[in-house]
C-alpha cells in the first residue's frame, strides 16, 4: 500500500497539466473539484495549478474538446485557465508554450502528463528524473481509439527515496512509451469527421475522470492500493495497476501491446 508524503497535506499542492487537449482539457477542470474537496477536508491551501500548452484553438477542436467557434486562434492554456478562474475564483496559472528542453519543471509536487507522442513523453520522462527535480509524482495519461491507461508514479528524483516501495512510473512499467523511434504519424486530424472517426466517444472524459478519482483518494484516504489502470470503454472494463513490485516486474516482462503512446 502507497502512503501519500505527509509534507503534501500541510502546504499548496502545485500541479502542472502538461497538455490542454481533449484529455488535458478533462484533468484540468476536473481539478477545482479535487481543491474543493481537500479545503472542506481540512488541507490548508489545496492546490495550486499550472497549465501548459502552446497550441492555438482550431475549428477541428470546437467538436470533440471543450472550446468554441468565438475562441478559434486563442491559446487553449490561456482559454482553459482563464474560465477556471471565474467560475470558481482560483488564480490558477496558464503558460502559451510547449513543454521544451529549457522549460522547468522541477519544483512541481504533481506533473500530469497528457501528452499525444512518445517525444513529448519521453522529455516529460528526463524532466521529473534526476536529483535537481522534486517531482513527488508523474502522473501519466494515454488514449487511443477506445481506451487507455493512467499511471501515477514516482520518479526516481532527489525527492523520492530508491526503495522497493516507490511507485513505478509509466515509463518504467513500459519503456516502450518513450522510445521515440515506436512514434507514427500524430498530426492533428485535418477535418471532424476524421476526428471522430479516430476515436470513440468521451474516451478523453472516461480516461480523466479515472485518474482524478484515483488522486482524490490519494489525497482523502492517504494511501492506495492500486495507482493506476487500463480503460475501456467498448467493452466497458477498467484492469487496475496494484502497488506491488512483484507484479511491476511481471509487467515489463511481458510488455504491452495494449498500451497506447497518446
Amino acid at each position: 500500500m502507497h502512503q501519500l508524503p505527509a509534507d503534501l497535506l500541510r502546504r499548496p499542492v502545485r500541479v502542472a497539466v502538461i497538455g490542454c487537449g481533449g484529455t488535458g482539457s478533462a484533468i484540468a477542470a476536473g481539478l477545482p473539484y479535487l481543491h474543493q474537496s481537500m479545503l472542506v477536508s481540512g488541507h490548508p491551501a489545496g492546490l495550486a495549478v499550472t497549465v501548459m500548452d502552446g497550441d492555438t484553438i482550431s475549428p477541428t477542436n470546437t467538436v470533440r474538446q471543450p472550446f468554441c467557434i468565438s475562441e478559434i486562434g486563442l491559446n487553449k492554456a490561456i482559454i482553459a485557465i482563464s474560465r477556471l478562474n471565474l467560475f470558481w475564483g482560483l488564480n490558477w496559472t496558464a503558460v502559451a508554450a510547449h513543454l521544451n528542453e529549457r522549460s522547468d519543471i522541477s519544483a512541481f509536487d504533481i506533473v500530469i502528463g497528457c501528452v499525444d507522442t512518445r517525444a513529448a513523453r519521453s522529455l516529460i520522462h528526463r524532466k521529473v528524473q534526476g536529483l535537481r527535480s522534486r517531482v513527488a509524482y508523474w502522473l501519466d495519461l494515454g488514449n487511443g481509439s477506445d481506451g487507455g491507461q493512467f499511471v501515477l508514479g514516482q520518479p526516481l528524483n532527489g525527492r523520492n527515496r530508491r526503495s522497493a516501495e516507490r511507485l513505478r512510473t509509466s515509463a518504467e512499467l513500459f519503456p516502450e512509451i518513450i522510445d521515440t523511434s515506436m512514434d507514427e504519424d500524430d498530426l492533428p486530424s485535418c477535418s471532424a469527421i476524421e476526428a471522430m472517426e479516430r476515436q470513440e466517444p468521451f474516451v478523453n472524459q472516461v480516461l480523466a475522470n479515472h485518474a482524478l478519482a484515483q488522486l482524490t483518494r490519494l489525497f482523502r484516504y492517504g494511501h492506495l492500493e492500486h495507482h493506476g489502470a487500463f480503460v475501456s470503454v467498448t467493452t466497458p472494463r477498467v484492469v487496475p495497476i496494484p502497488v506491488s513490485p512483484s507484479i511491476w516486474r511481471r509487467m515489463r516482462q511481458r510488455g504491452t501491446k495494449q498500451l497506447s503512446a497518446a
